[in-house]
């Protein structure tokens, strides 16, 4: 490979005595004419070696057939209407629509495919008054995290006033039909996808006015930054709720009486040593979700006159598996995570449980809110080999019927997914989903691609992926860990894989692809190793230590360079999982002695390495990605290539266009296939017909 030469411009730091030198410090101006000149070069280099894999058309055809199937989102009510998503197949953006009622005629309420002529400008939020009558929604452009909001009449959908700017990070709550609550940042100095923003604000917007004219609620001149501050009105608009968070981990919790004039905020938790949340209340009865002091979280009551801790009681106590509550037509739905699988509970607001509900199969299930007044609500259903479907469920016994199950050129009865347990490096027992088709020889010959996360406390539940079937129908194997540092067993499987225990993770992972290798699964000549953003790090931690275990490796929107990330935009915020190399030398040395940026080797044979990334990408910026490449391609020996595919117009991942995603996938997958060594498709089995 001949890649671009990228100019090393060394500038010096010094942590605790410890001088690193930054040779690539210059490609962090997202706005300079050297790095764009610099990613032009690269995406030059990149296109021209995906163009000469001679399937690479086949893949994007067959993901475009596959893809191009009508999608409808779970509905929900507001005002006279039933709202719904729904994308007729390779619509760049799903569009909402709206009827009156079970019978009524389908009608467009919003199509984001015209909001910008690339459809790379997104739907976010959408939220409606308490009488339905105007509704407030967000776009992203670019994939920007950074939001307008736009407030429309909801008969007619024209525009009511001018546009809010600026918003970042936001929901959008409305207080009854005069205006709503909303967050942000100040505009940063420097550049809007890279600096640093790090004190967020909650705002009230009266309609009809300015935004400068604007309230500020909560988070400016306080003693310290909140970098997520969030505000939501009780569903009887009595209860403003205000969450103020310092990390992504942890937040304080503050009430105010919005039936009282110029009431005061009263705090419900003034440390962020917990999660806390509310689902409901029932007049000045308050239903919170809490982890203080019950890890796997339970839901307590108290009266919102006196909120605080010492007068909680438990409603729904803390269980061995990690509860996720909702609430709808009258009920409180527990939905726990038994081995990241569902069970769902049932209970009435006296604590009494009803029923489990009988869910189709062993799989995630998600759903099961709507208003007090509602008779039915409706959830979701899918997992690994099964596409989701929505089913509408009668609270009042239990009862269920499909409500949109979708039709796709994918059998799903050809596949399936066994979930193992296997032994990570200190014998902690991990749970990890294997699925594939019937009938797969275990021979160590499968190309096999392990996807991983590991941290903030997501959890990586079954779900169906189209790219995954396309991969899966192929030959090749999809096998996802449930790795610490996620939340499928709670606060502490979260914590033991944070800051100083980060490698646990990274060690959990390796002896996942062991595993995979060890039971002929595969072996490290069919092993690609993928994972975005915390993901990212993941794999470019797991390939700088380990680089002789996989074939291919498939960094997404990564952060790798674990010295500065604190130094981006939010990136503050991610403390509680990674720590700061300013906090402590021991912290400062365990970064940079995981840190993908700072662990690549002079004329070690890294595997083949195809890094992808956005150009507007504002949570994790993409000069991680660029001085990952430019150090990697540098200090690369043998012949496997170093690649760094730079999607334009596109951020962090949500709103992307299906057609760029089409395209991306196409990419992953066909030089994946084509370093694992085969010159033609995996042999198709004969065309499945549903």
């Amino acid at each position: 490979m001949k890649y671009p030469k990228t100019t090393k411009i060394p500038v010096k730091e010094t942590f605790f005595k410890t001088t690193v030198i930054d040779n690539y410090r210059w490609l962090e101006d997202d706005r300079s004419k050297e790095t764009e000149a610099w990613v032009k070069a690269e995406n030059e280099v990149t296109f021209n070696y995906l163009r000469k894999i001679p399937y690479r058309e086949a893949l994007k055809d067959r993901l475009s057939d596959l893809w191009n199937y009508e999608k409808i989102g779970t509905p929900y009510l507001e005002g006279a209407y039933i709202y719904f998503l729904k994308n007729n197949g390779l619509q760049n953006q799903s569009i909402v629509y709206r009827k009156k009622g079970e019978k009524g005629k389908e009608e467009i309420f919003l199509n984001p495919n015209t909001f910008s002529e690339d459809g790379s400008t997104s739907l976010g939020a959408l939220s409606f008054s308490k009488d339905g009558n105007t509704a407030a929604y967000s776009i992203s452009e670019g994939g920007s995290d950074w939001r307008k909001v736009i407030i429309i009449d909801v008969e007619t959908t024209t525009i009511k006033e001018d546009a809010l700017i600026d918003i970042k990070f936001s929901g959008i709550s409305w207080y009854k039909n005069e205006g709503f609550y909303y967050s942000s940042y100040p505009k940063p100095k420097g550049s809007e996808l890279s600096a640093k923003t790090d004190q967020h604000i909650l705002y009230y917007h009266t309609l009809g006015t300015s935004q400068k004219d604007d309230i500020v609620v909560f988070g400016k001149n306080t003693s310290e930054k909140h970098r997520y501050v969030g505000g939501s009105v009780s569903e009887d608009g009595n209860y403003l709720f205000i969450t103020a968070s310092i990390s992504t981990s942890g937040n304080k919790l503050f009430l105010k009486d919005l039936s009282k004039s110029n009431s005061s905020l009263l705090p419900i938790l003034e440390h962020a040593e917990s999660d806390t949340y509310p689902i409901k209340n029932i007049e000045s009865k308050i239903y919170l979700v809490t982890n203080l002091n019950a890890p796997n979280k339970k839901i307590v009551t108290v009266d919102a006159s006196n909120p605080s801790p010492k007068n909680w009681v438990d409603y729904i106590p803390e269980t061995e598996h990690v509860l996720s509550p909702s609430t709808g037509a009258g009920y409180l739905f527990a939905n726990y995570m038994v081995n990241a699988i569902s069970k769902v509970v049932q209970y009435d607001f006296n604590g009494n449980k009803i029923r489990e509900i009988e869910l189709p199969g062993l799989g995630s299930a998600e759903g099961f809110s709507g208003k007090k007044a509602a008779k039915e609500i409706y959830f979701s259903f899918t997992n690994y080999n099964t596409p989701g479907c929505s089913y509408k469920l009668n609270p009042a016994d239990g009862t269920y019927s499909v409500y949109w199950q979708p039709r796709i050129d994918f059998n799903s009865d050809n596949y399936k997914s066994k979930q193992v347990f296997y032994a990570s490096k200190d014998g902690t027992k991990i749970p990890m989903m294997i699925t594939h088709k019937k009938g797969i020889e275990l021979n160590s010959k499968n190309p096999t691609i392990l996807y991983g996360y590991g941290g903030f406390n997501v959890s990586l539940t079954p779900s169906f992926s189209i790219a995954n079937a396309v991969w899966m129908e192929q030959g090749g194997i999809y096998a996802v860990p449930n790795l610490r540092g996620g939340g499928e067993y709670g606060k502490k499987w979260h914590d033991a894989g944070t800051q100083l225990k980060k490698q646990n993770v990274f060690d959990d992972f390796i002896a996942a692809a062991e595993y995979l290798i060890e039971n002929k699964y595969t072996s490290s000549a069919y092993l690609a190793i993928r994972g975005g953003s915390n993901g990212g790090l993941l794999v470019g931690a797991t390939m700088t230590q380990r680089p002789e275990l996989m074939k291919v490796v498939l960094p997404a929107v990564g952060v790798l360079d674990m010295l500065r990330y604190h130094t981006f935009t939010a990136g503050a915020g991610w403390a509680h999982d990674y720590g700061t190399a300013d906090d402590s030398k021991e912290m400062f040395d365990y970064l940079k002695g995981y840190s993908p940026v700072h662990t690549i080797k002079q004329g070690v044979k890294y595997p083949a390495t195809l890094i992808t990334t956005g150009d507007h990408d504002d949570r994790v910026v993409p000069a991680h990605s660029f001085k990952f490449a430019a150090a990697l391609q540098e200090k690369q020996s043998g012949e496997n290539p170093v690649l760094i595919r730079i999607e334009t117009n596109a951020g962090h991942g949500a709103g992307t266009p299906i057609a760029k995603t089409i395209e991306q996938y196409a990419d992953i997958f066909g030089f994946t296939l084509f370093n694992m060594g085969f010159v033609e498709l995996p042999k198709l089995l004969e065309k499945e017909k549903n």
